[in-house]
């Protein structure tokens, strides 16, 4: 009884190790498409995510009882994550980025989840689905954007010898075309009307941008 009990035990370390290998290459490979992309929660991030979730896991499902729920723990999980992932979201005067990073980062700790439960296949085959999800529909998107949009912004700042030219060239650091620009002195507010040519997505980098601006105080747009 005592062989079996040490050799039940040594299968299951050997499991965990594969688990963990599978983790690693799992969560490093979403993670190295996120680092390489410059986002926020990288390859590191997501290996430790994928590694942590799969212990979890694992390690319940190895304690508990014949009464016990180890599907328990998966909730635990999505919650510690949960708190992780409102971490990379970046929040500046209504402006919201990092939410990707975010989603991935959930996306990631299920894969841990399911690869500590021993659906190894899933784990594989959802990973796949994800890099697609964030590499090949990026692309997608890419061609989508390349059609121009035109959009008109209204800028309140603070006046300064500099803070006309200053905005201007954030707004053309972005990518965008500058079609026209009117500024006017509004009680203690310098109003700058910006009309701009580019994509969508430069758009909205383009006020999250000068958002940033020391000197500006609102962003607000035509529509």
């Amino acid at each position: 009884m005592g062989e079996m009990m040490r050799r039940m035990a040594e299968i299951l370390r050997l499991a965990l190790v594969a688990q963990v290998g599978l983790a690693t290459l799992l969560g490093g490979a979403i993670g190295l498409e996120r680092e390489l992309g410059g986002k926020p929660a990288g390859l590191r991030t997501n290996i430790l995510i994928c590694i942590g979730s799969v212990l979890y896991t694992h390690v319940s499902i190895a304690m508990v009882g014949a009464a016990a729920d180890p599907t328990r723990v998966a909730g635990q999980i999505v919650t510690g994550v949960g708190f992780i992932g409102a971490g990379t979201i970046l929040h500046a005067r209504g402006a919201v980025v990092g939410l990707t990073s975010a989603a991935t980062i959930w996306v990631v700790a299920a894969i841990g989840v399911a690869l500590g439960s021993g659906y190894y296949a899933e784990a594989l085959a959802t990973t796949l689905v994800v890099l697609v999800v964030l590499q090949g529909l990026g692309r997608v998107e890419i061609v989508v954007e390349r059609q121009s949009t035109r959009s008109k912004i209204s800028i309140h700042a603070r006046p300064g010898p500099t803070v006309l030219e200053d905005l201007e060239t954030l707004v053309r650091r972005t990518g965008l075309e500058i079609l026209t620009v009117a500024s006017r002195q509004e009680n203690v507010d310098l109003v700058i009307d910006l009309e701009m040519r580019g994509s969508k997505r430069l758009h909205d980098q383009a006020m999250i941008t000068l958002l940033h601006h020391d000197h500006v105080r609102t962003v607000s747009t035509g529509e």
